[in-house]
């Protein structure tokens, strides 16, 4: 058993620790003794039990909070020490955290200079593959949990029957180390998921491409993360080499049926101790050589399929045992089937974006969790954001380069966050750091990761409208351009379209029943004559609509008017007057300027234009007086 300890020094301590300064210099560790430790500090409890918080009314002073088990009173959230087997860049997000309410944090972890060394309030150096290693560990903390879930999971079944609080519970992490395993769990649960089967010989492998076809995913049962473990047979003839590239049948294989998928999507689920939970919003990834490289939030599907992928991780986490947060990953097919693809039991890479854009990032919620805190709000407190990995590009000083030239550029673009894990050594493919991007709307982040990227965003076919201009014939343009026009004058992005109610009615129907999923955020509707376009979409979306009265040559655009301003009571349109589109223009940017200060400051700066124009207008109408002023008119 090699471990020791390394603390993060105490701020009433003048003299650094002589192990925090090994961590840094690279020095060897040496072999711990397991002494037992005291509290860094008089004000800084010992390591207890976790506990439960009592309130009670009273007109009496409030006695000292205790934690249940006899201890000292509770000083903020939680006197319990969290211990987490793993180091890397979750361990270290987790230690952010923890220290910003006051919880400490132990680490396992055999680098000395792993990502969380620097953040956690402890580390101790040694594996959490190691039985010994973990016993001792568990010793210090109050509660145990995972930030990697390859680890001595038979060492935690024998510590959860001596007592020992793991969250999640042993059993889970066995099942989900083993994804062989935890593919026929989630079958016997009814969980939706691809067909699979488990190969030991070449034969059976070959039995399998005849009944799934080809191409053929072929899978490592454990150990398989990042892109590692996975391979795809073409054709029969490469399935030697591909099982030969996986370490060979001895290592555990199995295949799984090829899933044309449309979309990878992934759902964070919070479980508490009391089983109660909480979903994240869904979000898409979008994966670069089988490793996440971009998450979306949320993710751009109807309300339908975020509802049934939310339906399948909750009850996939239900099925589960322990609490913590778990993240599932999903493929939504062409028919529109969510299928379970794997779950993770810990924070998650797609998980990474809800630190800025979430009200409870994933982090805290697991720490909420773990400890039976109430949990957290999940829903997203900005309207977008993007979070891309940023990924080993080279090898060693090279790699190092290429990123900080990419970072340079993320500290330079608004509402940007960079997220660096400190990691000593640079590889290709490696997930070095990621960066977060919040902003009002899905355009205006993905025009901003396309800036820190350096890619053309000019081209319009590559933007998506926000705004959709309909009318019943061509004879409507005249009139419908002019909110085209203040559109682009604002940079929205618009489609502009025929669609005639009467004459094309199955198209107005799909059209506006298919804009919230297109993206569209409001519809404006030119309507001559009849005018039932504005009435019968607002009927049939969600989204705001104005309506446009076009002037007609019998009753000069009256009837329109009153068609759209009498629709019956649930089903509201917005309007104009007779023939000025513009102003419909200039209502859907008010509408999205709500929820985007940007846009919002460009509807500001139009009214002050508008004012100036006006006052300027009556300046030189005051110095010149009426009739010169009309002459300058002509």
């Amino acid at each position: 058993m090699h471990a020791r300890f390394l603390s993060a020094p105490s701020p009433a301590s003048a003299a650094p620790s002589p192990y925090v300064r090994l961590a840094f210099t690279g020095a060897r560790p040496r072999r711990a003794c397991w002494k037992p430790r005291g509290p860094a500090s008089a004000s800084a409890p010992p390591p207890r039990p976790l506990h439960s918080l009592c309130a009670r009314a009273s007109m009496q002073p409030a006695s000292p909070a205790h934690d249940g088990h006899g201890g000292p009173p509770v000083h903020g959230v939680s006197n319990t020490v969290i211990g987490v087997l793993g180091g890397g860049q979750l361990g270290k997000m987790l230690c952010h955290a923890a220290s910003q309410m006051g919880i400490r944090i132990v680490i396992l972890d055999p680098l000395p200079g792993c990502p969380a060394s620097s953040v956690c309030d402890e580390h101790v150096i040694g594996s959490f593959n190691d039985e010994d290693t973990v016993r001792e560990f568990a010793k210090r903390c109050g509660v145990l949990t995972v930030e990697i879930e390859h680890v001595d999971v038979t060492t935690l079944e024998k510590l959860e029957k001596q007592g020992v609080d793991c969250e999640p519970n042993a059993s889970t992490i066995m099942i989900i180390q083993d994804k062989y395993r935890q593919k026929k769990h989630f079958s016997r649960c009814e969980i939706p998921l691809p067909d699979f089967m488990e190969v030991d010989t070449l034969r059976s492998i070959e039995e399998a491409g005849e009944k799934f076809g080809y191409p053929l995913m072929v899978k490592s049962k454990r150990l398989a993360y990042d892109g590692r473990g996975n391979a795809v047979a073409k054709n029969k003839e490469e399935l030697p080499s591909v099982v030969a590239s996986l370490g060979g049948f001895e290592r555990g294989l199995y295949v799984e049926r090829w899933t044309p998928f449309v979309k990878e999507l992934s759902v964070i689920v919070a479980r508490s101790r009391d089983n109660s939970t909480v979903c994240y919003p869904v979000v898409e990834t979008v994966h670069k050589e089988n490793i996440c490289h971009v998450v979306e939030a949320p993710a751009d599907v109807s309300n339908k399929i975020k509802k049934l992928a939310t339906s399948v991780a909750e009850k996939a986490i239900k099925s589960l045992e322990g609490a913590g947060v778990f993240a599932v990953e999903l493929f939504l097919t062409e028919d529109d089937q969510v299928l379970l693809n794997e779950v993770a039991p810990r924070p998650h890479n797609s998980g990474h974006h809800t630190i800025e854009s979430c009200y409870t990032s994933q982090y805290e919620q697991h720490i909420r969790a773990i400890l039976g805190l109430p949990l957290g709000d999940p829903s997203m407190k900005a309207p977008a954001a993007i979070m891309y990995n940023i990924l080993g590009e080279d090898e060693g000083e090279a790699g190092f380069f290429l990123a900080h030239q990419l970072i340079s550029r993320a500290l330079t673009i608004p509402g940007t966050s960079v997220h660096w894990y400190a990691k000593p050594e640079m590889r290709k493919q490696r997930k070095m750091g990621h960066i977060t991007i919040v902003g009002p709307s899905k355009i205006s982040v993905k025009s901003r990761l396309d800036n820190l990227l350096q890619r053309n965003s000019s081209d319009p076919k590559e933007v998506s409208p926000r705004v959709a201009i309909i009318m019943g014939s061509q004879s409507d343009l005249p009139v419908m351009k002019d909110a085209e026009r203040v559109l682009k004058e604002f940079d929205i992005p618009c489609e502009l379209t025929i669609v005639s109610a009467h004459r094309t009615p199955e198209r107005m129907y799909d059209y506006a029943k298919s804009a919230k999923d297109r993206g569209f955020e409001v519809i404006i509707a030119g309507a001559g004559g009849a005018a039932h376009l504005p009435g019968m979409v607002a009927s049939l979306t969600p989204l705001p609509v104005i309506g446009v009265p076009i002037k007609t040559s019998t009753l000069s655009g009256f009837d329109s008017l009153l068609s759209i301003v009498q629709m019956p009571k649930g089903i509201p349109v917005a309007t104009v007057a007779i023939g000025i589109a513009e102003n419909a223009g200039l209502l859907a940017a008010r509408i999205l300027a709500a929820r985007d200060p940007e846009l919002q400051d460009r509807v500001t700066k139009y009214q002050d234009d508008l004012r100036d124009m006006v006052l300027e207008t009556a300046e030189r109408l005051e110095d010149q007086g009426p009739e010169e002023f009309l002459k300058g008119m002509d």
